[in-house]
């Protein structure tokens, strides 16, 4: 997978970024039906886990060396919790401000987020020092989300 093409990378990264905004709506119908948002996130991560469980079945190599696990960063395995507030705050307001407003303040502040760390090489990423445009990148994706969310 690490030597995909370019003609097959950028359309699966849009179709990941498009399926995304499944996950919001559908997660506040779980939390909906369930009541319990702690509940639901539960329910909601399960698949998941049995999904990786079969994949990792189906394709258990290759496997971490010891070296590798040896000089992993502490950080590094956190990301699904990181991502577990996303999805928690999903169910709970998702219903409360819209798809649309939450997709663009999510986006948007992850957008911000990227250009940060892009910018200060942070998690080992390549260092992209800000500059005038990706500024203005910024700043046009706050105004985007702010019309999104007013209107």
């Amino acid at each position: 997978m690490q030597s995909i093409s370019a003609a097959w990378l950028y359309p699966l990264i849009l179709i990941a970024g498009a399926l995304q905004a499944w996950g919001p709506p559908m997660n506040g119908a779980l939390r909906e039906a369930v009541t319990n948002p702690w509940l639901a996130s539960t329910i909601s991560f399960l698949p998941v886990v049995a999904f990786m469980g079969l994949l990792f079945l189906c394709m258990p190599r290759p496997f971490p060396t010891a070296d590798g696990v040896a000089g992993m960063p502490w950080w590094a395995p956190l990301g699904g919790i990181v991502g577990s507030f996303a999805v928690i705050c999903g169910l709970i307001f998702v219903n409360k401000v819209g798809a649309g407003a939450f997709a663009g303040l999510t986006i948007t502040a992850n957008i911000l987020m990227s250009l940060l760390i892009d910018h200060f090489g942070m998690f080992g990423m390549e260092q992209h020092s800000l500059n005038l445009w990706r500024v203005l990148g910024g700043a046009l994706m706050v105004a985007g989300v702010a019309l999104v969310a007013l209107f």
